[in-house]
Protein backbone atom coordinates (compact mmCIF):
# COMPACT_ATOMS: atom_id res chain seq x y z
CA UNK A 1 0.00 0.00 0.00
CA UNK A 2 1.40 3.42 -0.83
CA UNK A 3 1.97 5.73 2.10
CA UNK A 4 -0.52 8.47 2.79
CA UNK A 5 1.27 11.77 2.56
CA UNK A 6 0.53 15.42 3.24
CA UNK A 7 1.72 18.31 1.17
CA UNK A 8 0.95 21.95 1.81
CA UNK A 9 -1.02 23.28 -1.13
CA UNK A 10 -0.93 27.08 -1.40
CA UNK A 11 -4.14 27.50 -3.38
CA UNK A 12 -7.85 27.10 -3.06
CA UNK A 13 -8.23 23.67 -4.65
CA UNK A 14 -11.24 23.36 -6.93
CA UNK A 15 -10.74 20.18 -8.99
CA UNK A 16 -8.96 16.87 -8.49
CA UNK A 17 -6.60 15.09 -10.89
CA UNK A 18 -3.52 12.94 -10.58
CA UNK A 19 -0.31 14.97 -10.61
CA UNK A 20 3.11 13.59 -11.48
CA UNK A 21 5.72 15.43 -9.45
CA UNK A 22 8.88 16.15 -11.40
CA UNK A 23 11.30 16.67 -8.54
CA UNK A 24 11.98 16.14 -4.85
CA UNK A 25 11.01 19.64 -3.74
CA UNK A 26 7.31 18.84 -3.81
CA UNK A 27 7.89 16.16 -1.20
CA UNK A 28 9.93 18.11 1.34
CA UNK A 29 6.83 18.91 3.40
CA UNK A 30 5.51 15.36 3.55
CA UNK A 31 4.25 14.33 6.98
CA UNK A 32 2.92 10.76 6.99
CA UNK A 33 -0.50 10.72 8.54
CA UNK A 34 -0.42 14.50 9.03
CA UNK A 35 -3.62 16.26 9.93
CA UNK A 36 -2.66 19.60 8.42
CA UNK A 37 -4.19 22.98 9.19
CA UNK A 38 -6.96 25.12 7.83
CA UNK A 39 -4.60 26.58 5.24
CA UNK A 40 -3.46 23.21 3.94
CA UNK A 41 -5.10 20.65 1.68
CA UNK A 42 -4.86 16.97 2.58
CA UNK A 43 -3.85 14.87 -0.41
CA UNK A 44 -2.98 11.20 -0.64
CA UNK A 45 -1.02 9.17 -3.13
CA UNK A 46 2.02 7.03 -3.68
CA UNK A 47 5.26 8.64 -2.59
CA UNK A 48 7.32 6.06 -4.48
CA UNK A 49 6.05 7.10 -7.90
CA UNK A 50 5.49 10.74 -6.93
CA UNK A 51 1.78 10.62 -7.68
CA UNK A 52 -0.41 12.99 -5.71
CA UNK A 53 -4.16 13.37 -5.86
CA UNK A 54 -4.46 17.15 -6.06
CA UNK A 55 -5.40 19.87 -8.47
CA UNK A 56 -3.03 19.81 -11.41
CA UNK A 57 -1.61 23.29 -11.01
CA UNK A 58 -1.89 23.78 -7.26
CA UNK A 59 1.15 25.54 -5.85
CA UNK A 60 2.94 23.39 -3.28
CA UNK A 61 4.83 25.23 -0.53
CA UNK A 62 7.77 23.72 1.33
CA UNK A 63 8.20 25.54 4.66
CA UNK A 64 10.91 23.61 6.52
CA UNK A 65 13.14 26.71 6.53
CA UNK A 66 10.39 29.16 7.42
CA UNK A 67 9.94 30.87 10.77
CA UNK A 68 7.87 28.82 13.20
CA UNK A 69 6.25 29.05 16.60
CA UNK A 70 3.45 31.10 18.15
CA UNK A 71 5.21 34.45 17.80
CA UNK A 72 5.69 34.52 14.03
CA UNK A 73 3.77 36.49 11.44
CA UNK A 74 3.80 37.61 7.79
CA UNK A 75 5.91 40.50 6.60
CA UNK A 76 4.20 43.55 5.15
CA UNK A 77 5.78 45.00 2.03
CA UNK A 78 7.27 48.43 2.64
CA UNK A 79 5.60 49.65 -0.58
CA UNK A 80 2.02 49.40 -1.89
CA UNK A 81 2.92 46.10 -3.57
CA UNK A 82 1.19 42.92 -2.39
CA UNK A 83 1.65 39.29 -3.51
CA UNK A 84 -0.92 38.13 -6.07
CA UNK A 85 -4.26 37.02 -4.66
CA UNK A 86 -4.94 34.78 -7.65
CA UNK A 87 -3.01 33.06 -10.41
CA UNK A 88 -3.44 30.80 -13.44
CA UNK A 89 -2.05 27.29 -13.64
CA UNK A 90 -2.97 23.87 -15.12
CA UNK A 91 -6.30 22.64 -13.79
CA UNK A 92 -8.10 20.33 -16.25
CA UNK A 93 -7.48 17.58 -18.77
CA UNK A 94 -9.76 17.76 -21.86
CA UNK A 95 -12.16 15.21 -20.34
CA UNK A 96 -12.27 17.01 -17.00
CA UNK A 97 -13.11 20.33 -18.61
CA UNK A 98 -15.92 18.65 -20.55
CA UNK A 99 -17.36 17.32 -17.29
CA UNK A 100 -17.22 20.82 -15.81
CA UNK A 101 -18.70 22.73 -18.76
CA UNK A 102 -21.44 20.48 -20.17
CA UNK A 103 -23.61 20.27 -17.03
CA UNK A 104 -23.64 24.08 -16.86
CA UNK A 105 -24.75 24.38 -20.47
CA UNK A 106 -27.39 21.69 -20.07
CA UNK A 107 -28.85 23.41 -17.02
CA UNK A 108 -29.46 26.53 -19.12
CA UNK A 109 -29.04 28.75 -16.08
CA UNK A 110 -26.45 30.98 -17.78
CA UNK A 111 -28.60 31.84 -20.79
CA UNK A 112 -28.76 30.57 -24.37
CA UNK A 113 -26.39 33.14 -25.84
CA UNK A 114 -23.61 32.58 -23.31
CA UNK A 115 -23.96 28.80 -23.57
CA UNK A 116 -23.80 28.99 -27.37
CA UNK A 117 -20.67 31.17 -27.25
CA UNK A 118 -19.05 28.71 -24.84
CA UNK A 119 -19.87 25.72 -27.03
CA UNK A 120 -18.53 27.57 -30.04
CA UNK A 121 -15.29 28.30 -28.22
CA UNK A 122 -14.59 24.93 -26.61
CA UNK A 123 -16.41 22.45 -28.85
CA UNK A 124 -17.00 23.85 -32.34
CA UNK A 125 -13.43 24.81 -33.15
CA UNK A 126 -13.44 28.59 -32.55
CA UNK A 127 -10.68 28.17 -31.57
CA UNK A 128 -10.90 24.79 -29.74
CA UNK A 129 -12.56 21.58 -30.93
CA UNK A 130 -14.04 18.94 -28.62
CA UNK A 131 -12.22 20.41 -25.61
CA UNK A 132 -8.89 19.70 -27.33
CA UNK A 133 -9.54 15.97 -26.89
CA UNK A 134 -7.03 15.15 -29.62
CA UNK A 135 -4.33 16.80 -27.48
CA UNK A 136 -5.01 14.73 -24.37
CA UNK A 137 -1.69 14.06 -22.67
CA UNK A 138 0.02 16.89 -24.56
CA UNK A 139 -1.03 19.78 -22.36
CA UNK A 140 -3.56 21.12 -19.88
CA UNK A 141 -6.38 23.58 -19.60
CA UNK A 142 -5.28 26.43 -17.37
CA UNK A 143 -7.68 28.22 -15.07
CA UNK A 144 -7.58 30.53 -12.07
CA UNK A 145 -6.80 29.71 -8.46
CA UNK A 146 -7.18 31.87 -5.36
CA UNK A 147 -4.16 31.98 -3.05
CA UNK A 148 -4.80 30.61 0.42
CA UNK A 149 -5.90 33.30 2.83
CA UNK A 150 -6.90 35.68 0.04
CA UNK A 151 -10.46 34.42 -0.39
CA UNK A 152 -12.71 37.48 -0.37
CA UNK A 153 -9.78 39.78 -1.17
CA UNK A 154 -10.69 42.18 -4.01
CA UNK A 155 -7.52 41.06 -5.79
CA UNK A 156 -8.89 37.53 -5.98
CA UNK A 157 -11.29 38.83 -8.63
CA UNK A 158 -8.48 40.01 -10.92
CA UNK A 159 -8.16 36.64 -12.68
CA UNK A 160 -11.11 36.91 -15.06
CA UNK A 161 -9.66 35.31 -18.17
CA UNK A 162 -11.54 32.24 -19.39
CA UNK A 163 -9.99 28.79 -19.29
CA UNK A 164 -7.19 28.50 -21.89
CA UNK A 165 -5.00 25.72 -23.25
CA UNK A 166 -1.18 25.49 -22.92
CA UNK A 167 0.84 22.71 -24.56
CA UNK A 168 3.30 20.85 -22.36
CA UNK A 169 6.67 22.61 -22.45
CA UNK A 170 5.27 25.90 -23.76
CA UNK A 171 5.30 29.12 -21.77
CA UNK A 172 1.89 30.53 -20.78
CA UNK A 173 0.67 33.52 -22.80
CA UNK A 174 2.83 36.58 -22.12
CA UNK A 175 -0.21 38.85 -21.85
CA UNK A 176 -1.44 37.07 -18.71
CA UNK A 177 0.75 38.41 -15.89
CA UNK A 178 -0.85 36.15 -13.27
CA UNK A 179 0.05 32.95 -15.14
CA UNK A 180 2.46 30.75 -13.21
CA UNK A 181 6.12 31.49 -13.83
CA UNK A 182 9.08 31.27 -11.43
CA UNK A 183 8.58 34.95 -10.61
CA UNK A 184 4.89 34.49 -9.78
CA UNK A 185 5.84 31.49 -7.62
CA UNK A 186 8.37 33.68 -5.80
CA UNK A 187 5.65 36.24 -5.12
CA UNK A 188 3.28 33.57 -3.82
CA UNK A 189 6.07 32.26 -1.56
CA UNK A 190 6.54 35.83 -0.27
CA UNK A 191 3.02 35.66 1.18
CA UNK A 192 3.95 32.44 3.02
CA UNK A 193 7.07 33.86 4.70
CA UNK A 194 6.79 33.99 8.51
CA UNK A 195 9.20 35.94 10.71
CA UNK A 196 9.51 36.36 14.50
CA UNK A 197 7.62 39.01 16.41
CA UNK A 198 10.10 41.69 17.36
CA UNK A 199 10.73 41.95 21.09
CA UNK A 200 14.14 43.40 21.83
CA UNK A 201 16.26 42.52 24.83
CA UNK A 202 16.81 45.57 27.03
CA UNK A 203 19.32 46.49 29.74
CA UNK A 204 18.30 47.53 32.34
CA UNK A 205 15.76 44.73 32.03
CA UNK A 206 13.06 45.35 34.67
CA UNK A 207 12.86 49.15 34.61
CA UNK A 208 15.10 51.83 33.22
CA UNK A 209 15.83 55.27 34.60
CA UNK A 210 15.40 58.78 33.25
CA UNK A 211 18.52 59.94 31.35
CA UNK A 212 20.09 56.47 31.58
CA UNK A 213 20.99 54.93 28.19
CA UNK A 214 19.09 51.68 27.72
CA UNK A 215 20.81 49.07 25.58
CA UNK A 216 18.72 47.17 23.03
CA UNK A 217 19.58 44.12 20.93
CA UNK A 218 18.02 41.14 19.19
CA UNK A 219 18.75 37.47 19.67
CA UNK A 220 20.84 36.48 16.66
CA UNK A 221 19.63 32.87 16.91
CA UNK A 222 16.02 33.98 16.49
CA UNK A 223 16.52 36.62 13.83
CA UNK A 224 18.09 34.66 11.01
CA UNK A 225 17.21 34.22 7.33
CA UNK A 226 14.03 32.26 6.58
CA UNK A 227 12.74 30.94 3.27
CA UNK A 228 9.81 29.26 1.55
CA UNK A 229 9.95 27.28 -1.71
CA UNK A 230 6.86 27.30 -3.94
CA UNK A 231 6.54 24.91 -6.84
CA UNK A 232 4.11 23.47 -9.37
CA UNK A 233 5.30 19.85 -9.71
CA UNK A 234 3.35 19.31 -12.90
CA UNK A 235 5.29 22.10 -14.63
CA UNK A 236 8.67 21.34 -13.09
CA UNK A 237 9.11 24.96 -11.94
CA UNK A 238 9.90 26.33 -8.51
CA UNK A 239 11.11 29.44 -6.74
CA UNK A 240 12.61 29.99 -3.31
CA UNK A 241 11.92 33.29 -1.58
CA UNK A 242 14.28 34.26 1.25
CA UNK A 243 13.93 36.97 3.89
CA UNK A 244 16.99 38.26 5.74
CA UNK A 245 16.88 40.75 8.64
CA UNK A 246 18.77 43.94 7.80
CA UNK A 247 17.77 46.47 10.47
CA UNK A 248 15.45 47.29 13.35
CA UNK A 249 13.77 50.65 13.91
CA UNK A 250 13.25 51.64 17.54
CA UNK A 251 10.23 53.81 18.37
CA UNK A 252 10.44 54.67 22.09
CA UNK A 253 6.70 55.30 22.39
CA UNK A 254 7.14 58.92 23.45
CA UNK A 255 8.62 62.11 22.03
CA UNK A 256 10.52 62.57 25.31
CA UNK A 257 13.31 60.22 24.35
CA UNK A 258 16.49 59.95 22.30
CA UNK A 259 17.48 56.92 20.25
CA UNK A 260 20.84 55.37 19.42
CA UNK A 261 21.65 55.91 16.61
CA UNK A 262 19.82 59.22 16.33
CA UNK A 263 17.62 57.95 13.47
CA UNK A 264 16.53 55.01 15.60
CA UNK A 265 17.57 52.47 12.94
CA UNK A 266 20.02 49.80 14.07
CA UNK A 267 21.70 47.89 11.26
CA UNK A 268 22.31 44.14 11.19
CA UNK A 269 26.05 43.51 11.60
CA UNK A 270 28.27 40.58 12.59
CA UNK A 271 25.30 38.26 12.86
CA UNK A 272 23.19 40.40 15.19
CA UNK A 273 21.33 43.67 15.57
CA UNK A 274 22.60 45.76 18.46
CA UNK A 275 24.99 44.53 21.12
CA UNK A 276 24.17 42.78 24.41
CA UNK A 277 25.00 44.84 27.46
CA UNK A 278 27.93 43.62 29.52
CA UNK A 279 29.35 44.73 32.86
CA UNK A 280 31.73 47.63 32.56
CA UNK A 281 29.86 49.28 29.67
CA UNK A 282 27.72 51.60 31.77
CA UNK A 283 29.67 54.65 30.61
CA UNK A 284 29.55 53.67 26.94
CA UNK A 285 26.97 54.75 24.36
CA UNK A 286 24.98 51.71 23.19
CA UNK A 287 25.20 50.99 19.45
CA UNK A 288 21.44 50.42 19.58
CA UNK A 289 19.14 51.72 22.28
CA UNK A 290 17.15 54.55 23.75
CA UNK A 291 17.40 57.18 26.49
CA UNK A 292 14.16 58.32 28.08
CA UNK A 293 14.00 61.92 29.21
CA UNK A 294 10.81 61.68 31.28
CA UNK A 295 9.38 59.16 33.70
CA UNK A 296 6.52 56.93 32.60
CA UNK A 297 4.80 57.71 35.92
CA UNK A 298 2.48 54.97 37.12
CA UNK A 299 2.33 53.42 33.66
CA UNK A 300 4.76 52.46 30.95
CA UNK A 301 5.80 53.48 27.46
CA UNK A 302 5.01 51.24 24.49
CA UNK A 303 8.36 50.70 22.80
CA UNK A 304 7.91 49.43 19.25
CA UNK A 305 10.66 47.59 17.41
CA UNK A 306 10.14 46.97 13.70
CA UNK A 307 12.52 44.71 11.81
CA UNK A 308 13.06 45.32 8.11
CA UNK A 309 13.65 42.16 6.07
CA UNK A 310 15.45 42.16 2.73
CA UNK A 311 13.63 39.74 0.45
CA UNK A 312 14.98 38.07 -2.68
CA UNK A 313 14.36 34.94 -4.71
CA UNK A 314 15.91 32.38 -7.01
CA UNK A 315 14.04 30.05 -9.31
CA UNK A 316 13.98 27.68 -12.23
CA UNK A 317 15.89 29.07 -15.19
CA UNK A 318 16.70 32.34 -13.41
CA UNK A 319 20.32 33.44 -13.11
CA UNK A 320 21.24 34.90 -9.73
CA UNK A 321 19.14 36.43 -6.97
CA UNK A 322 16.19 38.62 -7.89
CA UNK A 323 14.79 41.29 -5.60
CA UNK A 324 11.31 41.63 -4.14
CA UNK A 325 10.06 44.56 -2.01
CA UNK A 326 11.45 44.71 1.51
CA UNK A 327 9.08 43.64 4.27
CA UNK A 328 8.49 44.88 7.82
CA UNK A 329 7.24 43.13 10.93
CA UNK A 330 7.24 44.59 14.42
CA UNK A 331 6.06 44.24 17.97
CA UNK A 332 5.44 46.37 21.06
CA UNK A 333 6.57 45.94 24.64
CA UNK A 334 6.10 47.82 27.90
CA UNK A 335 9.01 49.88 29.20
CA UNK A 336 8.82 51.31 32.71
CA UNK A 337 10.90 54.47 33.20
CA UNK A 338 11.56 55.65 36.74
CA UNK A 339 12.65 59.08 37.94
CA UNK A 340 15.76 59.21 40.14
CA UNK A 341 17.93 62.01 41.48
CA UNK A 342 21.22 60.30 40.87
CA UNK A 343 22.58 57.15 39.33
CA UNK A 344 25.37 55.17 41.03
CA UNK A 345 27.56 53.50 38.47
Amino acid sequence: MPAVVRVSVCAAVLAGVTVLASGSTAWADIVPGGEGTGSETQVSGGKENHAVSATAGAVVCERSKNGSGESVGPVAAATDWTPPACYYAPKYTPEQLRKVKEPVWEAGSTGYQWDAEQRDKYVNGHPYKDFNKEKAGEGYWWDSYVAVGREGDPGALDCTKETFWVDTGDDPPADIPEAITPEVLAQLAYAEIRVPTTEVDLAPEEATKVNLPTWAWLDAATFKPVSVTASVPLLGVEATTTAEPVSVKIDPGTADAETYPAAGVCEFADGSIGEPYAQGKADETPPCGVKYLRSSGDGSYQLKATVTWKIHWTGTGVAGEQSLPEGDFGGEQDVVVQEIQAVNR
